[in-house]
């Protein structure tokens, strides 16, 4: 019986994964970002330090984005007017996504720009 939750919670993690490349052009734009990145990791030959870098931080803008799309989602299905507290709840959402973002631009800043120059 423990196996049958584990495979049915992970086809709603699926479904979700899913859901968000068809819906959310951000999230479609970062996973651009992840294969460009990938490839000039291979390109130019990063050490295994600077993948785990680069793992971690692509990881943190891909699940920021998720939960910035759940929280929206959950916002515009208990407030679908719009509402200035509504609107804050997205805006702060929207930041932990940029905040990611940049933290992980400056990450790719310190790897590739080195090797780049």
């Amino acid at each position: 019986m423990e196996g049958k939750k584990k495979s049915i919670g992970f086809s709603y993690a699926i479904n979700g994964l899913k859901e968000v490349v068809k819906s959310e052009r951000n999230f479609r734009l970062h996973l651009l970002s992840t294969i460009l990145v990938t490839i000039m990791g291979l390109l130019y030959k990063i050490s295994y330090l600077e993948w785990i870098a680069v793992v971690i931080v692509v990881g943190m803008v891909i699940t920021a984005e998720i939960l910035n799309t759940a929280i929206e989602e959950i916002i515009n299905y208990v407030q679908p007017d719009i509402h200035p507290a509504a609107k804050k709840i997205k805006d702060l959402a929207a930041a932990g996504v940029f905040m990611t973002a940049i933290t992980a631009l400056i990450v790719g800043i310190i790897i590739f720009l080195p090797k780049v120059f």
